[in-house]
Order: C-alpha cells, then sequence, then structure tokens
C-alpha cells in the first residue's frame, strides 16, 4: 500500500545536558506534544510515527497522539547515528510492512515553533514547486560577512574587506532553524541527505526559531514561546 507522506518525529533517549529532554514539560506540557500536534494538526500526513529507542518517551508520545509501531535498533539509539540513518531505518520497517510513501518529513521532538501552517506550507512547495526537498531557514540576526577572528589575542576581521560595507549591501545569510525536513522519498533514497540537491526554504523569523542544547537555551525558549502566544492572541 503507497500512502502519500509520513512524519517521522526523531526523540532518542539517553540526552545528558537535559536529562529526558524530548519529554520534559516546556510551557505546560511535554515539548514532544507540540511537534507531534502540529503534524496532526496540520492534516498533511498519512501517518504520524515517534521513533524512539526509550519506553518512557513511547508511551508519553502515545499518550499525546503519536503512533510508535516499532522501536528503533541498536544502531540508530547511539549517539553516532546520523539523522539520515535513522529515516531510512524507518522507511524500510514500514516497507517490510507494506506501505511506502511519496513523501516523508523529519521532526524534531524539540521544536515547539513548528506549526500546522508551516508544515502545510512546506508540503505544498515540496509538491508544487517539483523540489526535493523543503528546510526552514532564519537569517543570521548579525551578517556573517564582517565577522571578527582572534589571531594571535588580538581581534582582526575575517574578511577585511566587508569592514566598511553596509549592513543593507552584503548578501543575507541564512542557517538551519533544527526544526523539521520535508523531503522527496525518491530523491532521499536515491541521495541519502536531508537537504537534497534540489531544496527550497521556508523563511522563519527570530521569535519562530531557539536550538535548545542547554538549561539556558530551554529558559530562552520558553520566553520566546510565551512572547509568540501573547502576540497571536491580540
Amino acid at each position: 500500500m503507497k500512502g502519500k507522506s509520513l512524519a517521522i518525529i526523531t526523540a532518542r533517549g539517553g540526552s545528558k545536558r537535559i536529562p529526558k529532554k524530548n519529554i520534559k514539560e516546556f510551557c505546560g506540557k511535554p515539548i514532544i506534544q507540540y511537534s507531534i500536534e502540529a503534524a496532526m494538526e496540520s492534516g498533511v500526513f498519512d501517518e504520524v510515527m515517534v521513533s524512539t529507542d526509550d519506553e518512557e518517551i513511547r508511551k508519553v508520545s502515545e499518550a499525546c497522539g503519536g503512533n510508535v509501531p516499532f522501536l528503533r535498533s541498536q544502531e540508530t539509539a547511539n549517539d553516532m547515528a546520523m539523522t539520515h540513518e535513522v529515516i531510512l531505518e524507518v522507511l524500510e520497517e514500514y516497507k517490510k510492512r507494506g506501505q511506502e510513501f511519496e513523501y516523508v518529513c523529519c521532526i524534531y521532538p524539540t521544536a515547539p515553533f513548528i506549526t500546522p501552517a508551516k508544515l502545510r506550507e512546506s508540503m505544498e512547495k515540496l509538491t508544487q514547486t517539483g523540489a526535493e526537498g523543503v528546510i526552514p531557514v532564519v537569517p543570521y540576526s548579525f551578517p556573517p560577512q564582517r565577522c571578527f577572528v582572534l589571531r594571535e589575542g588580538r581581534v582582526q576581521f575575517r574578511w577585511p574587506e566587508n569592514r566598511l560595507v553596509r549592513s543593507q549591501d552584503l548578501e543575507k545569510w541564512y542557517h538551519d532553524c533544527g526544526q523539521f525536513y520535508f523531503l522527496s522519498v525518491p530523491a532521499f533514497l536515491e541521495q541519502k541527505k536531508l537537504i537534497p540537491e534540489h531544496t527550497v526554504p521556508v523563511i522563519m523569523s527570530e521569535l519562530e526559531v531557539q536550538d535548545i542544547d542547554n538549561y539556558e537555551d530551554w529558559k530562552i525558549a520558553e520566553m520566546k514561546y510565551s512572547l509568540s502566544c501573547k502576540k497571536q492572541a491580540k
């Protein structure tokens, strides 16, 4: 049986910097619940599954409405496993069960800023532009072309030629939001990359993005999320 699209929420257990990070309470509910609900409410997925090796994460995910039809293998549950390997394993396991998909979206479990609307927009871009992938990006808040490096204890411009160039005259640079990756399954299986050759962007604002690696990041993310909720309520 061939379905149209699959959402894979990657939630490995054993986080060290923030214990139980993927199910830790964030603004009143387990942080993974935001990813599960956004995927389900978007209406663009035939299946919303959580890939985990952890029974506690499995229970929380299922209570939030996510599907956990199987646990990860030991090979994809260690610190060295790459995200694309997890996706490959999930697709292969579904294929063994008689299910194949045209599109797959890898969603991180600590991404509370993902919205159903952003996922719908991404699916639309993927299907209507002929792209192989869609990725949310955010512009750097300060032009990287005017960055400093430290050499022999002194501050120096990395690119001295940009020292006097106005910020608005420099090309805008972007970075990965670390939230989700929408992919055409045939292109992904051929290239085995989260960002295939023909990938198009969904541009996010700073208020919609926060990398969460430590407790300080977590607090900043909660403040941003609360502020975002207040703006939407107005």
